[in-house]
Order: C-alpha cells, then structure tokens, then sequence
C-alpha cells in the first residue's frame, strides 16, 4: 500500500532533478530547440554577386561582369532602394527614374541602369534583352559611322561660308548616349506588351463568339481565365502610360535624365576653375603657383576679386544652363511623346476588347 500510494502520488519539488539532464525533466521529449531563421544566408544572398551585361557607351563594346550591390551603388551612385527595383527576386511595376548619375529603369524585361559611360543590365536569357544588346550596339556604330562621315564633310566644307549641305546631311534627332539606351528600353517594352494585346485580341474574339452561341461550363471558365489576363495586362500598359506621362509632366525630371551634358559641365567647371584662378595667380606678380599664398598674408583686394569672380561664373554657368536645359528638354519630350502614343494606342486596344 505504501509503494502504491509513492508511486501515485506526486513527488514534491525539492525532490525533483530541476538541474539534472533535461531528459529527466516533465515535458522535455515535447520541447524542440529553436531553429532561427538563417539571417546570415539572407544578408549574403541580398549582397552576392550578380551577373551584369555592360555596353561602353564610346565603342559599343559588351561584357558579362559579375559584382555586388554596393560596387553598384558606389559606382553609379545610388541608394539601395533604386536598386531594389531591379531586384527579380521583387516584383515591382515598370519605373523610368532620373538620378544624379544614372537612368534606373524597369520596364517590363528591360532592368538596366544607365549612365553617361555605360549600361548595366541585368543579365537574362530572356530574347527581349538580348535583342537589347544587339540593338544598341548597332545604333551606336550607326551612330559613329555617321559623326565619322559628318566630320569629313566638315573638313571638306572647311573655309566656306554655306554649310547648308552639311547641315541638312545632320540628323535633328542626334540624341546623346543615355537618350538612345532609354529609347531603345522604351521600344522593347512597347513592342512587348503591344504583341501580347495583339494576341489576346486574336484570342478572344473567337471566344466571345463561341460563348454567344453555346453557353457551357468550359467556356465561361475560359472567358473567365482570359478576363483575368485581359485585367492584368492592362494594368501594366497602363502603368507604363502613367510613367511616361509623368516624366512629360516634370520639367524638372527630363532635365534631370541628361547625363551627358551635366558630366561636361562638371567637368568643364572644374577644369575651368582651376585655369582661371591659377592664370589670375600667375599674371600677378607676388603670387605664383609653386607657392601659394597664405589667406592671412594675402590681400583683401584679391580675395574680394576672387569671391567675386567665382560668383560671377557660376551666375553664369547656371543661367547658361538653365537656358540649354528648357530647349533640351523639348528634344527629350518628343521622344518620350512618340513612345506614349504607341502605349496610349496599345491601351486602348485592350479596352476595346
């Protein structure tokens, strides 16, 4: 009786092994360890090596590169999140961004980054991006084929007063290195999606007909299924619409996207300056460049002409700029109306269904 009531009877806590192994311990073949999600993994993952297809904006010339996130931001000076969009990992809707430095856009299959030296494009077997490729590499020996020529009709115009020829010969539409890189994104994404309505179209209408005629199970779940397609494919042509629209809209925005003409006026600014200030030291008698004058030892006189010179070139330079900047804007405007008007038409196919 008492070996019964021991063994029934709950032992007191004392009389517990609470430090012992923790098999002895109640409830503990019910306890897992806790497995944590492997954040090192991700974080690796997130900044691993991607495979990048660079095109030089001088000779055309492509290459597969391999480098990481942050090699890419340094080197088209961007913040993470621009980069995200590119991601393919994420699934984000067609965005054209103007940035300091660099173009990022995302249209369709086209996710490359753009700057005043070179494309970077996400790597892809898919046909669109590789007919990317090729395409800008032939407008771009088209391109020096015909500056080529156009310097030789110079050179034999050269001392005359008509260079009307010549002019005429020019093309109006010589858009800079990032300006064909867009266009070019602007096309294929275009083409994409008006092939893709082109083939709903031609789907559907049969459909509609056979439903008209013979009401079934099989075919409102096959009008089901191509209305649901229908919806979203609309919704991405519209929001390719919506982002030309809105680069059209901000002035501030297409100015913004032209790299080229903002690298040479950083790099005639700085070149500039430094001839200036240094000429003015050399023409000076007391100040030269090997030895350079303290700003305590240095005349207030020079010092007053030189904040003032500085003042007056960059009042200059920014009114300058402001003035070929409204009358760029104009050239980017038409190209992005002419592709706007291909999406607008694409759209409302797909309305018409």
């Amino acid at each position: 009786m008492g070996d019964l009531k021991e063994r029934l009877l709950p032992k007191p806590a004392s009389a517990m092994n609470l430090g012992g192994d923790a098999s002895n311990r109640p409830f503990a073949s019910f306890r897992q360890p806790f497995l944590g999600v492997d954040a090192i993994g991700l974080k690796k993952r997130g900044q691993g090596l991607r495979s990048w297809i660079r095109v030089d904006a001088a000779t055309g010339d492509s290459q597969i590169i391999e480098i990481d996130k942050f090699t890419v931001m340094r080197r088209c000076d961007l913040p993470a999140r621009d980069l995200r969009l590119l991601d393919p990992l994420f699934v984000y809707p067609s965005t054209i961004l103007g940035r300091e430095k660099a173009i990022v856009v995302n249209l369709e299959q086209i996710r490359c980054i753009i700057t005043a030296d070179e494309v970077l494009l996400l790597n892809s077997l898919d046909s669109y991006v590789l007919q990317y490729v090729v395409e800008l590499q032939r407008r771009l020996k088209a391109s020096n084929e015909v500056w080529q020529s156009d310097a030789s009709d110079l050179n034999k115009w050269k001392g005359s007063r008509d260079f009307g020829d010549v002019s005429r010969n020019a093309s109006s539409d010589y858009l800079p290195f990032e300006f064909k890189a867009l266009e070019i994104a602007l096309e294929a994404a275009c083409t994409f999606l008006d092939t893709q309505a082109a083939e709903l179209e031609i789907e559907a209408y049969p459909l509609l007909d056979e439903l008209t005629s013979t009401i079934s199970t099989s075919n409102l779940e096959r009008v089901r299924r191509l209305k649901s397609r229908l919806v979203a494919l609309t919704r991405r042509v519209q929001k390719v619409r919506d982002e030309i629209e809105q680069l059209m809209d901000d002035d501030g925005d297409m100015a913004e996207m032209y790299l080229t003409e903002k690298k040479m006026k950083m790099d005639t600014l700085s070149y500039g300056g430094d001839q200036s200030i240094s000429g003015y030291r050399l023409s000076d008698g007391p100040h030269t460049v090997s030895a350079p004058v303290s700003p305590v030892s240095s005349p207030p006189d020079f010092r007053k002409l030189e904040k003032s010179f500085s003042f007056a070139r960059s009042r200059h330079e920014s009114m300058r700029s402001s003035e070929s900047t409204a009358q760029n804007i104009e050239e980017l405007e038409m190209l992005l109306e002419a592709y706007f008007v291909v999406i607008d038409s694409t759209l409302n196919k797909l309305t018409s269904v």
